[in-house]
């Protein structure tokens, strides 16, 4: 399974290393592989600092809406707050795909509606699929 990092406030390489720190750190989950660090421009056309971004391949037991709520609690720990769309983030940290499980809840959407229209995350997907 994958999970998309991204950061634009701050200190942007100290919000992700956190990220990668906490996921590796919970129950029955492990980084097997990551990809290099993106700096990339802003989505949805606003007037933001740009981004660093960075996928981890990641294996779980946790299934899909715990693994969620996991990910939620560490944006919260690392000062994230949500409001507008696309507004500026601490860490921000989506599950691209989770093996091969479809779905579609008012929470989430399996694999991510939008990884064809991020160029970084299909570089960063193609780059751990050479690693794995």
């Amino acid at each position: 399974m994958f999970i998309a990092l991204g950061s634009n406030i701050g200190n942007r390489d100290e919000h992700l290393a956190s990220g990668r720190a906490a996921i590796a750190a919970l129950n029955d989950t492990f980084i097997v592989a990551a990809s290099d660090v993106d700096e990339t421009e802003p989505l949805g056309s606003r007037q933001q600092e740009k981004y660093l971004n960075q996928m981890l391949a990641v294996r779980t037991q946790l299934q899909p809406a715990q693994l969620l709520d996991e990910l939620q609690r560490i944006e919260l720990a690392n000062g994230r707050t949500r409001g507008e769309r696309w507004a500026s983030r601490t860490l921000d940290l989506d599950i691209v795909a989770y093996g091969d499980v479809v779905l579609r809840t008012d929470r989430l959407t399996l694999p991510h509606p939008a990884i064809e229209a991020r160029d970084f995350w299909v570089r960063e997907l193609a780059q751990l699929q050479e690693q794995l």
